[in-house]
């Protein structure tokens, strides 16, 4: 018996070893560029022998452990291979001179000197926020208020609920030349005929900026709206019924009982809403492209004052074919991004505790 188990699990550490060398070297291979056919099948047949080498492995104690382990091995090595080591790379190509296919030396904090002296980079980081800010307060108010009109007595909701939710399903990139068309063309005439002058809303900054946070608004608040809805639909009944026993008008049972008890949902709808609003590129680019005259912004003059900072970040690495300096803006816009994110959370973690 105790033969059988060293045998076993000398196999087990046999695989486990020649599986993560060969998971190793593929990945080494793969990333160094050397365009081996077998880098594929080498990753492959490393990985089923990670998880054989596992499974082989005679232990009572953690045996269900490593059967958990190899359920979620799949998962945990895609996310690895498609997220983890995609950021460690970014990271390492911003401290070079990364042209997208290879780097010839370190250039230290170069690109990202270069990129705060930007007053390009500068406006599209504030103007980033200022679209978050709008819109995270905006969205959450408007699915809000059709959560409540959905949750209603009114007769045919659920055609209410599909029409509002239905512009969510449309692409960004179609949805921005839809309403693109809309501003140029639609709205210029109706314009041009009850006050006689054919502007653009798409032709002045300020007012395009604000035509991509409508657009913004009626793409995403229909996806709010039913989150809301779930969570208004969880508000126990008989606590309605009680309110309304105890003489609580619609706007006291609204502020005093349902939104303290959707304060969970309210978290969750402000961290979507946040961190879309941050991401948001294909309404940016489609819409206007981020062009928009801005005259004097430290003492320079720029034609990207609709430009968000993913776009920013795209136009730097594709059209300027700078991808180290639009990796550096990457790791940059990341770092924010987390930072927002996390604080958000406890404060509403907060706020939910003091509701």
């Amino acid at each position: 018996m105790s033969e059988n188990s060293s045998s076993r699990k000398m196999l087990s550490l046999v695989l486990l070893a020649a599986g993560v060398a060969g998971m190793v070297v593929s990945l080494v291979m793969d990333f160094s560029g050397g365009g081996s056919p077998v880098r594929g099948p080498l990753l492959i047949i490393g990985a089923i022998a990670f998880l054989i080498g596992l499974y082989l492995f005679p232990t009572v104690e953690h045996h269900r452990g490593i059967i958990n382990f190899i359920f979620l091995f799949p998962l945990l090595f895609t996310f690895a291979v498609t997220v983890i080591i995609p950021l460690l790379l970014g990271i390492f190509y911003s401290f070079t001179d990364w042209n997208g296919i290879k780097f010839t030396g370190f250039i230290g904090l170069t690109n990202y000197t270069t990129m705060f002296k930007d007053p390009a980079f500068i406006w599209s980081v504030l103007l980033t926020f200022l679209f978050v800010v709008f819109n995270m307060v905006l969205v959450n108010l408007v699915g809000f208020s059709l959560a409540l009109l959905c949750t209603s007595k009114l007769k045919g909701v659920n055609f209410f609920r599909a029409a509002y939710f239905l512009p969510n399903l449309i692409g960004g990139i179609v949805l921005g030349y839809i309403w693109q068309f809309a501003f140029n063309n639609v709205l210029v005439q109706i314009t041009a005929a009850i006050s006689g002058h054919q502007n653009s809303v798409l032709a002045n900054t300020k007012t395009a900026f604000m035509a991509i946070i409508v657009v913004y608004i009626w793409q995403y608040a229909g996806y709010i709206m039913l989150i809301y809805v779930t969570g208004l639909t969880t508000v126990p009944k008989d606590v309605l019924e009680a309110s309304q026993i105890d003489g609580a008008n619609a706007w006291t049972t609204l502020m005093k009982i349902k939104v303290p008890m959707i304060a969970s949902t309210i978290t969750i709808c402000t961290f979507l809403t946040l961190t879309s609003a941050f991401k948001q590129f294909d309404v940016n680019m489609a819409l206007t492209n981020g062009t928009g005259s801005v005259t004097d912004f430290f003492g320079s003059y720029l034609t990207n004052g609709t430009q968000m900072l993913a776009l920013n970040i795209y136009n730097t690495a594709i059209s300027k074919n700078n991808y180290a300096l639009g990796q550096a803006k990457a790791v940059l816009f990341f770092i924010i991004l987390a930072c927002v994110s996390i604080i958000q959370v406890r404060i509403s973690n907060k706020k939910e505790v003091e509701m």
